[in-house]
Order: C-alpha cells, then structure tokens, then sequence
C-alpha cells in the first residue's frame, strides 16, 4: 500500500456532540457501586476509553472486581441516548471537504462496534470516509496512542503526512506520541488554552469553524 497524507478524526466531542452525555453516565454509573465523584471531574477525564477513565478517576490502589459491571452500567446509561445523538456543526461538512482535496478521511474511534456504527449515520459523511477504528483495534486508549496506529495502518496514512483534529487533552498526548500534530477542537467543553497548553498546533471552536478556516490551517499544508 503507498503511503497517502490524510486527516485522522476523533469522533466523541469532536464531530458528535457526546461528551457530556458520557459525562452524565459516567456518574450515574460510579453512583451505582457508591462512588460519589463531581461531574466536572468526570468531565476531565473523557476522552479516555473505560479501561483508563475508572483508575484515573478512582485511582489504581482500590478493589477493581467490580470495574466491568461500572463499564457495562455506563454503556447501558449512554445507549439510551444514541437514538438523539447530534452532530457538531460542520461535522460531515469538514470530512467531506478534506476528502475533495484527495486527503485519507480516518475516523480513529475508540467507541464499541455498535456506538461507532451510531455515530456514523450520525455524521452522514460515508462517501467521504476511507477507514475507521474501534475499541476492538487497540490495546489501550488514549493517551496511549493505539487507536492512532491502528488508523495509519488500516487506512495507509504516511505519519509524516497527517494531522489528527480532536478535542481532549487526551487527544493530543496520544498525537505527540507519534509526533503528528493536533488540531484541538473546543466542542467537547476543553478550552483553547488548555488544549493549545497540552500542545495542538492550532485550535478551533467546532468543526464549522475549522472547515471557514481550511486553507489557512494545519491540513492546508498535507500535499495534495
């Protein structure tokens, strides 16, 4: 396979507008196995996959015999809402815009099979999609660059050649791991300074700003 330049997605927060109903879940979901933990600080920690966000918020000195059943109560929680699911404005709009400059179109995902198939009738962008991962392709989740790699590889993106948008701290730690450079997005509720602080090359509002601002932006500079 050649190697193309291309743009890699995050999907939750970043083209879905979904993390704060994670958020909700979460909670509910620690509230049910007596973990009384503030929302702002759930808030924090979204972007991580379940098999980071439950140490992360609870530490990783504590008893994890019931940390599937917290992971399976969450997803039961979130499911109830996928039916009223929401893109970010210009979600579909952007991917097909990156597409029309004969870029890759990568959804790195770290959602289940079944969220992630939701959040792509969502975006309703498929003909402008090359490739998309899931939970099942990596090992570990973000900040762990798993999903990253495995998004290269399926789709055959030059690492030299791409740019990964995202909208959690999380999502530019995972890219600074393989030196490609992120662009943040504020959508999921983490500021511009924060994310331009954790090291995005650049930030935007939403989807819909970045797509105004293309030519003048990091995926202006992929070759075509």
């Amino acid at each position: 396979m050649t190697a193309k330049p291309g743009v890699l997605f995050d999907v939750d927060g970043t083209l879905v507008d979904t993390t704060y109903l994670h958020a909700v879940a979460w909670w509910e979901a620690l509230r049910q196995f007596d973990h009384d933990v503030p929302m702002a600080e759930i808030h924090r920690g979204i972007g991580m996959g379940s098999d980071k966000i439950i140490d992360h918020l609870l530490g990783t000195d504590r008893d994890k015999g019931a940390d599937e059943e917290m992971t399976t109560a969450h997803d039961v929680l979130y499911g109830a809402w996928w039916e009223r699911l929401r893109p970010l404005p210009g979600g579909g709009d952007l991917l097909r815009a990156c597409a029309d400059r004969g870029l890759a179109v990568v959804l790195a995902s770290s959602a289940k099979e079944a969220e992630l198939n939701i959040l792509r009738k969502v975006i309703d962008a498929e003909d402008a999609i090359t490739a998309a991962t899931s939970s099942s392709d990596a090992e570990q989740s973000k900040p762990a660059p798993d999903i990253l790699e495995a998004a290269l590889e399926q789709s055959g993106i030059d690492p030299h050649q791409a740019v990964f948008v995202g909208d959690a701290v999380w999502d530019v730690k995972a890219a600074a791991r393989l030196d490609i450079p992120c662009i943040g997005l504020a959508c999921g509720g983490t500021s511009a300074a924060e994310l331009t602080a954790a090291g995005a090359v650049a930030t935007y509002k939403d989807p819909a700003e970045l797509l105004r601002d293309l030519e003048n932006s990091p995926i202006a500079e992929l070759p075509r």
